[in-house]
């Protein structure tokens, strides 16, 4: 499996041939102004919920790459006035797919869509490919309901917002990883704007002094998982 950074909360899983991109915001990302998008592939693309910072490019990356688009049905219906065909509407719960298996699972947080109408419930996903169980856990505080994950799954990598203000922070996280029993996490949603502006040098020695791992890829890098 590799993965690829594109900012935000924006990246792309590979695994088995499949292409999976998550909550694709890059254009109007100025930290990912180096990032060609007309070169982006992908067979799915997956949305958390519907903010403008983790859909602003669904649409055009949607019919850019022909993938199929899974989100919450609120989000889906948004996808769908704006000329996306390919979609899959879900919700909290699991199903199989071609690739394996995919889990909709809780996130505390909001939602609306770009034009301000109502985006449904936030979302985290837990992808099952290729051999290997990930949790992105979405745009989320710290909350009881992760540690479901830890008797459903045992997890091989956490993608878990650090960037605090509007989710979890560094030390949240850190407690999130004991509740999903996960020890390697990658890190995404900060250094964005300045409300989520972190010290990635501390962020990653606090891991390191309770023996886990924070990986911070940076825009456009590629690492092996």
């Amino acid at each position: 499996m590799k993965y690829t950074y594109y900012g935000q909360s924006c990246f792309l899983l590979e695994a088995e041939g499949k292409k999976f991109l998550f909550d694709p915001f890059i254009t109007p990302n100025a930290l990912a102004a180096a990032i060609d998008t007309t070169k982006i592939e992908a067979d799915y693309i997956l949305v958390s919920h519907g903010h403008g910072d983790h859909v602003a490019d669904l649409v055009l990356l949607g019919k850019q790459t022909g993938a199929l688009v899974i989100a919450m049905p609120e989000v889906a219906a948004w996808a769908e006035k704006q000329g996306l065909t390919n979609i899959h509407q879900m919700n909290y719960g699991s199903a199989t797919f071609d690739f394996g298996k995919l889990r909709m699972v809780w996130a505390t947080h909001s939602s609306s869509m770009p034009d301000g109408s109502y985006g449904g419930n936030p979302a985290g996903f837990v992808l099952e490919t290729g051999g290997k169980t990930v949790y992105f856990a979405g745009d989320t505080s710290l909350n009881l309901d992760m540690k479901i994950l830890a008797d459903l799954y045992a997890l091989d990598y956490a993608i878990m917002p650090i960037g605090g203000n509007y989710t979890m922070d560094v030390d949240d996280a850190l407690i999130a990883t004991k509740y999903i029993n996960c020890s390697r996490v990658i890190g995404v949603h900060y250094n964005t704007f300045p409300a989520i502006a972190i010290d990635t040098k501390e962020a990653a020695a606090k891991f390191e002094r309770e023996g886990k791992t924070l990986l911070l890829p940076e825009i456009g890098e590629t690492i092996p998982l």
